[in-house]
């Protein structure tokens, strides 16, 4: 299991609800499943490292920053005497090498991965020296997807391509490592390091209005709006999934927070988000079991239980 797990972006939560309530443009929708390849191409990688028998450290997805800089690494390994880091593509199609940069086979330029883990491991060694760690670092570029292909693919350039990736995992298995106290100190300050993102400073999630959202329980599975309650469970008519009443509340009352974090959530407020599905009295008998309430009457509101 990963020291440090990995968890859904905060951008990419607020792009999840916004592809299922509201009307994305074309280019909005593009940037989404951009962002939703992205992470499938981690969580891929994730699976892989998770089998490493060997006696190391796993960090998921670390933003840092170290002299007004900020960079990111989207897996980290610490072994005894090496920390890796891995820059996860998921790609698919195929692709051309070509005078240090990477093309679309029509000619495209794209953003060259061998220069972000050229950057990040410059910065990287900056903030070693800063923390005092003194561990080697080395870095790849993983392709992960089956279904990549490297035209006129460097032999001598950091990058594992993916019929390499298990071979790769054996290898980090075989190295000899014995962890001490100095690993677990280190992988816990850069822990204690990492930022997390406001989804708000991303200058691509597009603005959104309360009132375009569209309103009503959904799936916790396929995000379907045709749920029904019954029986104090949340069933859904696409696929059959069935919730606990409370979860499914709880999950809306978590994406209005995370929409709108200033908006004060109220009784008349989650109601109209989940779309009437529920009446006012059941549901303000879960915010008061779920939440610590602030007033009285029409002008209370419900906040985190301290």
């Amino acid at each position: 299991m990963a020291y440090k797990p990995r968890t859904v972006p905060e951008d990419l939560k607020v792009l999840r609800i916004l592809n299922n309530r509201i009307e994305l443009t074309q280019e909005q929708h593009k940037y989404y499943l951009y962002k939703e390849k992205g992470f499938e191409g981690e969580v891929r990688f994730d699976i892989l490292t998770e089998q490493l028998q060997s006696d190391c450290l796993i960090l998921n997805d670390l933003y840092l920053e170290v002299n007004n800089t900020s960079f990111q690494l989207d897996t980290s390994i610490i072994f005894q005497n090496t920390f890796y880091f891995f820059e996860i593509k998921n790609l698919e199609g195929d692709y051309i090498y070509r005078e240090e940069r990477f093309e679309t086979n029509f000619g495209k330029i794209i953003k060259n991965p061998l220069d972000q883990i050229k950057r990040s491991n410059s910065l990287l060694l900056q903030l070693f020296q800063k923390l005092g760690f003194s561990q080697s670092i080395e870095a790849y570029v993983v392709f992960v997807n089956p279904e990549f292909f490297l035209y006129q693919a460097p032999m001598d350039k950091p990058i594992i391509y993916p019929p390499q990736l298990k071979m790769f995992m054996r290898k980090l298995d075989s190295t000899p490592s014995r962890l001490t106290y100095r690993h677990k100190k280190m992988a816990d300050k850069l822990i204690s390091l990492h930022q997390v993102q406001s989804p708000y400073s991303n200058s691509k999630i597009p603005s959104y209005d309360y009132q375009e959202f569209r309103k009503g329980f959904t799936c916790s599975k396929c995000n379907s709006f045709l749920c029904s309650v019954s029986s104090g469970k949340l069933v859904c008519a696409d696929c059959g999934q069935v919730e606990g009443v409370e979860s499914a509340v709880l999950r809306s009352v978590g994406e209005i927070k995370l929409l709108f974090p200033d908006k004060r959530i109220t009784t008349n407020c989650v109601y109209e988000w989940c779309g009437g599905g529920l009446s006012k009295k059941q549901i303000n008998r879960l915010l008061i079991k779920c939440f610590s309430r602030v007033g009285h009457g029409r002008f209370s509101y419900y906040v985190d239980n301290k």
